[in-house]
Parts: structure tokens; C-alpha cells; sequence
């Protein structure tokens, strides 16, 4: 399936991505501060005009640069609807409820198929404690459920103490869906004018093995569908996604570099491989390597772990 990806702003590029034969799309996010903005005329609850908190909001966009509004976004899912036949997910991308819970039932009216809720913070406060995270994080997905009909996946970052267990506890709050893993952009510094350099590197094959890990660790064993974003840049790279466990792929980066007729060269190369190894469903590809049979999960990574160590040689 497309990610969220700038190729989701437009109609014709959307009805590009069903001719090639992708599944399904997401649509790039709305964010967060949109919402608060449009609705209260207030980023994290501070007036963007106050000289109080002007310099701390300075460095976000200004409502002109985001390349639709709320209620933009809202319409422009219903006309996704209406040009394609491939389901279409919404995407809100923030860090707390705020008016979500509001803007989310819009997003389902306009047609949306799913809701993609990707939850996305890097907290630099040193008073909170990560089981406050966690517990913000499924409050938000309980609530989300209580109110929609459409099924709910949830986009997180793997770094987090016990993600396995945060992984349960979004399955028991009612949760889709699991989509491993958002990418941090973690800006650079420019030396000249040293100030942050924030921009967006696509993402290479490198960065699957961390998504590889925790597939094979959750496959089996929670209720959520699981599905893999970021490092799937090749047929083999989804081919290991699967085997791992994951019930779909996301790619952006590679559709972006090659456009959306890449998704033929990524069916065919999955279809080769399958022929070669005489499989004719993708359910004997499912979960094949993850760790659902293994008696002790702990003692095999701490296995891998230092095997891998041993592996280098001049």
C-alpha cells in the first residue's frame, strides 16, 4: 500500500497509485496544531499572536504553508472516495486528543475507510515519566474507538522501554492496527547561520531491520493487523517484511524515487520468489521467521545479539 506521501495531495496522482495497482493509499497527515489553530486559533494551547509565546510558536508553519485546512482535508477525502476504489485512510498526526476526537468523526462522515493515527512526539520534558507516555497514548486509542466506526491503526516509534508491552496494551484498548515505525527527522545543524537544519532523507533498506525485529516478535501474538513502513525499498525487502509477519507493506520512499509503477517490479519479484520456493499463498509466507514457535523469545535475541558481535572479521 502508498504511505502518506505528497503524492496523496492530488487526485490525479491518487488515481495513478490504483492504476499501478496499489492496494490502498493514505493520505498525508493533518496535524495537530492544525486543528487546535483553525478551531481555537491556538497552537499547544498558546495564542500564536501573544509576544509572550510568539518566539517559542515562531518555528512552526504558518497556517498558509500547509497545503490544505481542516475542512480542505476533509472534502479532499471525499473526493478520493468518489475517484477511486482502493480504500482511502486518513491520517491525524500529533501527540494528544485535543479536538481529534472531533476532527476524527469529519474524517469518517467525508468516507474514510480507516484512520491512520500516527503519534508523533520527541518528549524534552525531563518531569515526565515513560508510563505516563504510554498511558496517553492509549487513552487516545480508547477514546478514538469508542467513537469510530472505521477501523483505527496506530503509528508509533519503536523507542520505547517495552514496546512489546505497549503493544499489548493497544491491542486490549481496541486498536486496528500497529504500523512499525515512524521515522524521527531529527534535524542537522547548520554551521553558518547555527541554527537547526531540519529536512527529509528518504530511507534506505538499513533502516528495516529494526521493523524485521519487532514483526517477528509481535506476529502471533497480539490481535492487530501489523504492517511495516520505512526501509522497505526492494521486492526482497518486502519479502522479509512478510516473513516476518507483516500483514502490509507502506512504502514512500521507493515509490517516490521510481513512481508508482514500481509496485509491479515489487508483485513480481514477490511472485518469483514464491514460485521459486513452491508457495501458492502468502499465508505460508506469513510469521514463516518470526518468533511465534520459539520457546524462549528473550534468550534468542540475546542469541543474535551476540552472534552478531562475533560475526566481524577483517
Amino acid at each position: 500500500m502508498a504511505g502518506a506521501s505528497p503524492l496523496g495531495y492530488h487526485l490525479d496522482s491518487i488515481r495513478r497509485l490504483e492504476d499501478a495497482g496499489w492496494a490502498a493509499v493514505v493520505l498525508p497527515s493533518l496535524f495537530e496544531e492544525q486543528i487546535t489553530l483553525a478551531a481555537s486559533g491556538r497552537i499547544r494551547h498558546r495564542d500564536p499572536l501573544d509576544q509572550e509565546f510568539a518566539a517559542g510558536l515562531a518555528d512552526f508553519p504558518a497556517p498558509g504553508d500547509y497545503p490544505a485546512g481542516p475542512q480542505e482535508y476533509a472534502a479532499h477525502i471525499s473526493h478520493a472516495k468518489t475517484a477511486v476504489n482502493i480504500p482511502v485512510i486518513g491520517s491525524l498526526n500529533g501527540t494528544s486528543a485535543e479536538s481529534w476526537l472531533t476532527f476524527s468523526r469529519i474524517i469518517e462522515q467525508a468516507g474514510a475507510d480507516a484512520l491512520e493515527l500516527n503519534l508523533y512526539e520527541v518528549v524534552t520534558d525531563l518531569d515526565m515519566p515513560g508510563t505516563a507516555v504510554e498511558h496517553q497514548i492509549v487513552e487516545i486509542v480508547k477514546e478514538l474507538k469508542r467513537t469510530l466506526k472505521i477501523p483505527v491503526a496506530v503509528k508509533l516509534s519503536p523507542f520505547f522501554a517495552a514496546f512489546g508491552n505497549l503493544a499489548r496494551q493497544l491491542d486490549q484498548a481496541g486498536a486496528d492496527g500497529l504500523v512499525m515505525f515512524n521515522r524521527f527527522y531529527q534535524p542537522d545543524i547548520d554551521i553558518k547561520t547555527m541554527r537547526p537544519s531540519p529536512q527529509v532523507e528518504l530511507s534506505t533498506s538499513a533502516e528495516l531491520l529494526l521493523r524485521l525485529r519487532w514483526l517477528a516478535i509481535l506476529y502471533g501474538r497480539v490481535r492487530p493487523s501489523l504492517a511495516v513502513t520505512g526501509g522497505v525499498a526492494t521486492p526482497n525487502d518486502g519479502i522479509k517484511a512478510v516473513l516476518a509477519g507483516a500483514d502490509a507493506v507502506q512504502m514512500v520512499s521507493a515509490l517516490l524515487r521510481h513512481g508508482p509503477a514500481y509496485v509491479s517490479a515489487m508483485r513480481l519479484g514477490l511472485e518469483h520468489w514464491m514460485e521459486w520456493h513452491k508457495m501458492t499463498s502468502l499465508d505460508d509466507v506469513r510469521g514463516r521467521v518470526s518468533l511465534e514457535h520459539t520457546k524462549d523469545p528473550a534468550a534468542f535475541e540475546r542469541a543474535n545479539y551476540i552472534r552478531a558481535l562475533q560475526s566481524w572479521s577483517h
